[in-house]
């Protein structure tokens, strides 16, 4: 067997390496290729604002000279501000299945962090919660929706073989959007609460502007910081991570399904549901030249599901029924439009309130990602098994 060398990531050739590792390593399955010139542009230091106030390090496994592994490690001051600690985290995993291979992939990212004084290994996550997180161990066989990771199910066992435990769920529910159409609802109390938000309280849905996207997302991003502020894991979303996330929404955002929540001309809550484009790019191979374009304007009009990406309410305004308007709001929308059903989430498995809704709703857990947890404070990183590979780390 031969050798297995990990080593960081430098120029451009090995940076197209780490990008397109999973396009051959995930090829047959249900994972969906990414734009490849969009993740250039969001792993790039100078373009992205995670850097702003975040510091990451990429790294690749060579075994026989091909690149069979990758993983990413990486410190952001905004969670030690807001989640206290002293974390690291971890993303961008992938990883042929050798435990050998996971086992160098893992420990290079705890070497660095240590290096920078870090006492603790979080994720999957690239690179915050915002962003796409998680491992699946849930759902194999479903196709990933739009900004939803996808991994092979050995994923779980090279991750706990190395001594990783559960920190926290991430749960992915599936909905009926279309139900109104089909003479059903949700429970009826979501329908009372939904009347009584506009009737008593003057809370009006209205959708978002595209012509006017960037104020529109800022407006999201008010509600964002505020509802999702105690949960756990939560980063703020900075102005500059807007501006920065506006020209990827763009083309695909709906004005049908991207709603604001205002009482008296304050925003209080916010919806953005995004659908599900990668029913598109499953067909583009991650490449927008010579006729992706063309596959894009013709693919998205077919676009039959959507993603409740986000969906949040002041915590001043939540006794006011903005949740249950939102949530009727969609199912309203489902019977005029062509997406009739869709995934919500994720939700975090120790959110009651929204778990509940859920059920309230007919949904049904779909799949589930798992954030892990790795002492940094140990011995290095190895398998639970025999090793019989050499492991270079540098």
């Amino acid at each position: 067997m031969s050798t297995v060398k990990v080593r960081s990531v430098g120029g451009r050739r090995d940076l197209d390496a780490f990008i397109g590792l999973p396009f051959r390593l995930h090829r047959g399955t249900p994972w969906v290729p990414p734009l490849i010139a969009e993740r250039r542009d969001f792993l790039n230091r100078d373009k992205n604002p995670f850097f702003d106030q975040g510091e990451a390090e990429y790294f690749v496994a060579e075994r026989g000279g091909e690149v069979v592994g990758r993983i990413s490690a990486q410190t952001d001051e905004r969670w030690t501000k807001h989640n206290g600690g002293n974390d690291g985290m971890f993303g961008f995993f992938d990883c042929e299945q050798r435990p050998e291979t996971a086992s160098a992939l893992v420990e290079a990212a705890a070497a660095w962090l240590r290096e920078r004084g870090r006492e603790r290994m979080l994720g999957p996550m690239d690179f915050t919660t915002n962003d796409e997180c998680g491992l699946l161990v849930e759902g194999f066989e479903l196709a990933p929706f739009v900004l939803e990771p996808w991994h092979p199910s050995y994923y779980q066992g090279l991750i706990e073989g190395l001594g990783m435990s559960k920190a926290m769920d991430l749960l992915m529910w599936r909905l009926e959007l279309g139900q109104l159409k089909q003479g059903n609802r949700f429970h009826d109390l979501i329908h009372q609460a939904a009347d009584v938000s506009a009737t008593e309280h003057g809370v009006v849905i209205r959708h978002m502007r595209k012509r006017d996207l960037e104020a529109e997302v800022k407006r999201f991003m008010e509600v964002y910081n505020e509802a999702w502020d105690r949960n756990w894991g939560f980063v703020p979303v900075t102005e500059e991570e807007v501006r920065f996330q506006v020209k990827n929404l763009k083309p695909i955002l709906d004005e049908n399904w991207a709603m604001i929540a205002e009482r008296g001309g304050e925003v209080v809550g916010a919806a953005l549901t995004l659908p599900d484009i990668n029913q598109v790019l499953r067909k583009m191979n991650g490449r927008l030249l010579p006729f992706g374009w063309l596959r894009f304007l013709a693919g998205r009009r077919k676009v039959d599901r959507v993603r409740v990406f986000a969906l949040g309410v002041k915590p001043s305004c939540q006794h006011l029924g903005v949740a249950a308007a939102l949530y009727v709001e969609h199912i309203e929308m489902a019977a005029r439009v062509r997406q009739k059903w869709g995934e919500m989430g994720w939700i975090l498995e120790t959110n009651e309130p929204m778990n509940r809704a859920m059920e309230g709703m007919g949904g049904t857990v779909v799949k589930r990602y798992r954030l892990y947890e790795l002492p940094l404070t140990g011995p290095p990183v190895t398998a639970s098994i025999p090793q019989t590979a050499e492991r270079t780390v540098g």
